[in-house]
């Protein structure tokens, strides 16, 4: 039997710094029932808002990587200097004009573009990330009261970056680097609606559904490299398809985050995929 280990840091007390659609800040209270007592270097390459690295801060090394370039820009920023891009935001003010002149400029330097990143994120409408066909970001403004900037918060979360890679980099890429007894979290976008037969139209793009397939590739991967891996998913039942190895599927109910005030939220259902003995 294996001895029961630290695995999480307890000395920083950082959350995630962004907003990001499809976060899993809802699966925190259910991680302590499914992460291992051990592992070795941790694997995250949807990072996203990071709510699960957040969560679990890593004593061993972590691998973090997303195919959105700016925003692993962005964390490379905070990782490298903090206090710079609080310097910066420490500029910009949260009211309708100043979004829509910081949202328009073309900043040069990789701080002040990561204190733009930041700024939108958390002024913008319901904190999406969307750009038009020339890749140009063209969210509208948020009307949010919320003070945008929580330097102590940046300062803790470039001391839990310090012992990590990040990357800009294809999910399938992390594959050449997973160890034994590595632990992998895998939260792609959604190809799928949940709880019906309906494909999101508007992530034909970001993560088709032979980037499902791809990814349903990298856990036999995984698997075959004798290293564990958590998956979340829409609960559909082409996901439950396509992800059907013989490991154990959780449905979790969550409520449904993405919406205007007026929309009708809701629950909605998530399959979690996992090969961990729980």
């Amino acid at each position: 039997m294996q001895p029961k280990v630290e695995i999480k840091s307890t000395e920083i007390s950082a959350k995630p710094f962004l907003r990001w659609a499809g976060g899993k800040s809802w699966l925190v209270k259910y991680l302590d029932q499914i992460i291992p007592r051990t592992f070795n270097n941790y694997h995250e390459p949807f990072l996203g808002g990071g709510s699960i690295f957040f969560y679990l801060q890593p004593k061993s090394h972590s691998f973090l990587s997303d195919l959105n370039s700016e925003l692993i820009e962005t964390y490379e920023a905070i990782k490298s200097d903090a206090p710079s891009v609080i310097k910066v935001l420490k500029t910009f003010r949260n009211n309708e004009n100043d979004y829509y002149r910081i949202r328009e400029r073309n900043y040069k330097s990789v701080i002040q573009r990561a204190a733009k990143f930041i700024y939108l994120n958390q002024t913008s409408y319901n904190g999406i990330y969307r750009v038009n066909l020339n890749g140009v970001y063209n969210v509208p403004f948020g009307f949010r009261k919320k003070d945008f900037l929580n330097a102590s918060n940046l300062l803790a979360a470039q001391k839990c970056l310090a012992n990590t890679t990040i990357k800009h980099q294809d999910f399938f890429d992390i594959s050449k680097n997973i160890k034994p007894m590595d632990l992998v979290f895998l939260d792609p976008p959604y190809t799928v609606s949940h709880n019906n037969n309906g494909f999101i139209k508007y992530n034909e793009k970001i993560f088709s559904l032979d980037d499902q397939i791809r990814l349903s590739r990298l856990i036999d991967v995984i698997k075959k490299n004798k290293a564990y891996y958590i998956l979340t998913n829409a609960a559909h039942k082409t996901i439950e398809e396509i992800f059907e190895k013989g490991d154990k599927k959780l449905v979790y109910q969550r409520a449904n985050l993405i919406g205007g005030i007026n929309s009708k939220r809701g629950q909605t259902s998530e399959f979690v995929f996992t090969n961990l003995n729980l």
